[in-house]
């Protein structure tokens, strides 16, 4: 089992920048991948950013070179910093983790966060 747990969310302005950050209750580098969903209103939840335990990310493109995912294993944590933030990144932002064990994958997802980007 994995809980996970956002937190840095909020009201921004089109442009200006934000930092999620998501504490895992195991080490991050006993979870095989972990990343960042999110969901606007109306549309399906997709992938932002993923990386894996070896190092090795993945992003959305419509947010490279603008998002950048990153890990600190000694605080459990996953980050998503978040720059010159537009309106159509407006949605619910929810930490993902991927876990392999005896061979058996299981997904693991926060509480979700609220991201607010005003035009």
């Amino acid at each position: 089992q994995v809980q996970l747990v956002e937190s840095g969310g909020g009201l921004v302005q089109a442009g200006g920048s934000l930092r999620l950050s998501c504490v895992a209750s195991r080490s991050i580098s006993s979870i095989d991948a972990v990343g960042w969903y999110r969901q606007a209103p109306g549309k399906q939840r997709e992938l932002v950013a993923t990386i894996t335990s070896s190092g090795t990310t993945n992003y959305a493109d419509s947010v490279k070179d603008r998002f950048t995912i990153s890990t600190d294993n000694a605080k459990n944590s996953v980050y998503l910093q978040m720059n010159s933030l537009k309106f159509e990144d407006t949605a619910v932002y929810y930490c993902y983790g991927h876990r392999v064990t005896w061979g058996l994958g299981d997904d693991y997802w926060g509480q979700g966060t609220q991201v607010t980007v005003s035009s």
